[in-house]
């Protein structure tokens, strides 16, 4: 039975600088900033957040929030501040986008990764997640422990169909699966658009970026109908009217 990357222990900082200076890895982050160039523009409000910055690899140019800032985990570099995914150190529902590159691969517990993502997101919060293919050329080096330009051990990887999963669980809705290889099948656009066989390799392209958005819509509260007076009914006098009919000591003549 085939299996990923060892989970016994993490990669260590210097074989991942090592990795993301390989001519594989720099094409991996060009084709990333092409597929998030495309799509962080539609992320409005102030806060878009990126969790991880492995290579140093800062992901956030164009994006339309007034404000952008990285979070590195203790095995990236290059951040403006260190904090364990697990456990982000920001209030909840402060953050208007948030976009993982490859952070899931290389923490101890994806889902509870996502899990602080949600809490930290608002009810318009949008999400990105990169990561490799388990079944993409990445995933295969590291299985056959391929000489050169392979991924360092202990790489953790999460499939799309399980990411999904996750997500559906903490009500998150998935837009949209971009998947991309920085080796075969690379192929440049013809006239015609993408080579046929390109969409035939679909599930085994080398890198995905998985876009999804929360589906919770805020509560807003009506204002309450004002009560509407039940009209008396037929033949009778109300309390007041009955009241004024009389002065007191009279009595209705016979």
């Amino acid at each position: 039975m085939l299996r990923s990357a060892s989970r016994s222990r993490q990669p260590n900082r210097a074989a991942l600088t090592r990795w993301w200076a390989t001519p594989r890895a720099q094409r991996v982050v060009h084709l990333a900033r092409l597929a998030l160039a495309e799509r962080l523009p539609d992320v409005f409000g102030r806060e878009l957040l990126q969790i991880g910055c492995f290579g140093g690899n800062v992901l956030l140019e164009g994006a339309a929030t007034l404000h952008r800032a990285v979070i590195g985990s203790p095995l990236s570099a290059g951040a403006q501040a260190w904090a364990l995914p697990e456990s982000l150190p920001l209030p909840s529902a402060s953050i208007d986008g948030v976009l993982l590159p490859h952070t899931l691969e290389f923490c101890q517990s994806p889902h509870q990764v996502l899990r602080e993502v949600d809490r930290v997101l608002n009810d318009r919060g949008r999400l990105f997640v990169l990561g490799f293919n388990p079944w993409g050329a990445s995933a295969w080096r590291s299985r056959l422990r391929w000489p050169t330009q392979r991924l360092p051990d202990g790489i953790r990887f999460t499939s799309v169909g399980r990411l999904e999963d996750w997500l559906a669980l903490l009500d998150f809705e998935v837009t949209e699966v971009h998947r991309f290889s920085a080796g075969f099948p690379w192929l440049r656009r013809t006239s015609d658009g993408e080579a046929w066989w390109r969409w035939l390799a679909q599930p085994f392209q080398e890198v995905y970026l998985l876009s999804a958005r929360k589906r919770r819509v805020p509560m807003n509260l009506l204002p309450r109908a004002p009560r509407v007076p039940l009209r008396p009914r037929l033949g009778a006098t109300p309390v007041a009217h009955r009241d004024a009919r009389f002065t007191p000591g009279d009595e209705p003549s016979a």
